[in-house]
């Protein structure tokens, strides 16, 4: 915290008065220069929304980031924090971040006509310069803006026609600062009315008192493009307000996804050194989000949130933690039998059609898994036939007999030695996945073991039942003696 000083001494020591999108605009010219990451932690917008972003700043311009949910819109918002200066002077007991070189509120310009150069200056901290409102129906005029606030008239004996008696609303006070609108469109058209001048002139109007106060903010506003476009529910004068609109977007590639969900999982250090995650494990993890995005069950309009995949990641490790827990071992892999376990994060975060409500939440989520699992299979291995003819091997031929008098129960709470040694007893198993997944890792090629059989199991080739802690694969034809 820096200490306080007066405006004297901030004028000698050099500190140049800047409007907040040049104060920005400068910080951005800097570490572009100096060839620093400008904003961090935005993985895949490298070469979309960021030069976007970068162009926006430098013209000066209100930015509305335009995209489904979960696609880092607020994130997006957040990192332009870094790019103010750490400290900001403004009059010490402004509640509207008053700069002493230009006071705009009656509190700042009596508190400069009074003393000078010897007003005393305090500090702000750039995290204490962003300012975030979810636009919600109730939000109404005085929120923002602000009102009379009566008590404040009664306590200094002032009346209403004073200005001393107003509560300055959120935007005022967010003067100097980033101000962050989440979900425009949700707003009511009477109270976007009231950004007008804000956005354009500066001037606000609070009950009757026109004052012009030359409010300097820098705004951020999000929306979903189906509000926007179907509902239109941005009125248009206050989209012609905002220079820039940019539109966000899901990761394109598996790759891209899974380092965006290894960067905003919350995992331990502790249970990532405790709990191998296979190769495979985590692109079907990902794949299931890819699938549910392409899905006839999902409202694609709604989007599908990269925060499914986040928290279907946490619920897998939370699966193998437990079982490390229940089983007192100190180390375990990914199964995919743990993939049961994301299925609350999928069906929360997922928005139904008419036949996807149909089917039922919980079937779509293990249909989304099962479709993930089918895609990663046949990157590896041939596609099973649906038809076998007679007399004509297929290389998964020798594995469908040996369940015509074998079965097999996978427990989720085996330990790995237990757990694998079950899937390397069944032969044929071992021959398909040596001879097919050989390339792959330790870890991996035990889960192609599985992947195997849930891939027979879909095709209708294997039958698949499920208990409480038990995964049973058994002769397709057993289930109809």
């Amino acid at each position: 915290m820096k200490k306080e000083i007066t405006f004297k001494e901030l004028k000698k020591s050099g500190f140049i008065d800047k409007p907040i999108n040049q104060e920005i605009q400068d910080n951005l010219i800097t570490r572009i220069k100096a060839k620093e990451a400008v904003f961090d932690g935005l993985l895949g917008y490298e070469d979309t929304v960021v030069p976007q972003l970068k162009k926006a700043i430098i013209a000066g311009h209100h930015i509305n980031l335009l995209g489904l949910r979960g696609q880092a819109k607020t994130k997006i918002a957040r990192s332009m924090v870094a790019l103010l200066d750490e400290y900001m002077p403004i009059v010490k007991g402004s509640e509207i971040n008053d700069s002493p070189f230009k006071p705009i509120s009656k509190y700042a310009q009596d508190q400069i006509t009074k003393n000078g150069d010897d007003t005393l200056i305090s500090w702000v901290h750039r995290s204490q310069r962003y300012f975030e409102k979810l636009a919600t129906p109730d939000v109404n005029v005085s929120d923002l803006i602000g009102d009379i606030d009566p008590i404040k008239a009664a306590t200094l004996k002032l009346p209403y026609s004073d200005e001393r008696v107003l509560h300055y609303g959120m935007i005022p006070r967010a003067n100097r600062s980033i101000f962050v609108l989440n979900e425009l469109p949700d707003l009511q058209a009477r109270i976007q009315v009231s950004l007008f001048n804000i956005l354009q002139e500066g001037d606000i109007q609070i009950r009757g008192f026109q004052l012009r106060m030359p409010l300097d903010i820098q705004f951020v506003f999000t929306a979903n493009p189906e509000d926007y476009t179907n509902r239109g529910s941005i009125v248009t004068p206050l989209k012609d307000r905002i220079g820039s609109q940019i539109f966000t977007h899901y990761p394109k590639t598996i790759a891209l996804a899974r380092k965006i969900t290894e960067q905003e999982a919350k995992v331990s250090d502790t249970d990532k050194s405790a709990i191998a995650v296979p190769d495979l494990a985590r692109n079907l993890l990902e794949g299931v989000s890819f699938e549910a995005r392409d899905s006839e069950y999902v409202d694609a309009k709604s989007g599908v949130s990269a925060r499914l995949t986040i928290s279907a990641m946490e619920n897998l490790m939370a699966a193998a933690k437990l079982r490390l827990i229940e089983t007192g071992s100190e180390t375990t892999n990914i199964r995919l039998i743990d993939f049961v376990s994301i299925i609350p994060s999928i069906t929360g975060k997922i928005e139904l059609v008419y036949e996807g409500e149909q089917e039922g939440a919980d079937e779509v989520a293990k249909l989304l898994i099962d479709k993930s699992i089918v895609t990663e299979f046949e990157k590896i291995f041939p596609r099973i036939p649906k038809l076998e003819k007679d007399g004509v091997k297929t290389p998964y031929t020798d594995l469908i007999h040996w369940f015509d008098s074998n079965f097999i129960e996978l427990n989720y709470l085996d330990k790995d030695d237990e757990f694998y040694t079950v899937l390397k007893s069944i032969k044929p198993l071992v021959t398909v996945t040596e001879k097919y997944a050989s390339h792959l890792n330790k870890e991996d090629q035990s889960f192609c073991m599985e992947i195997i059989l849930w891939a027979l199991s879909i095709n209708n080739k294997l039958d698949k039942s499920e208990s409480d802690y038990t995964h049973k694969f058994d002769s397709a034809q057993s289930s109809f003696v």
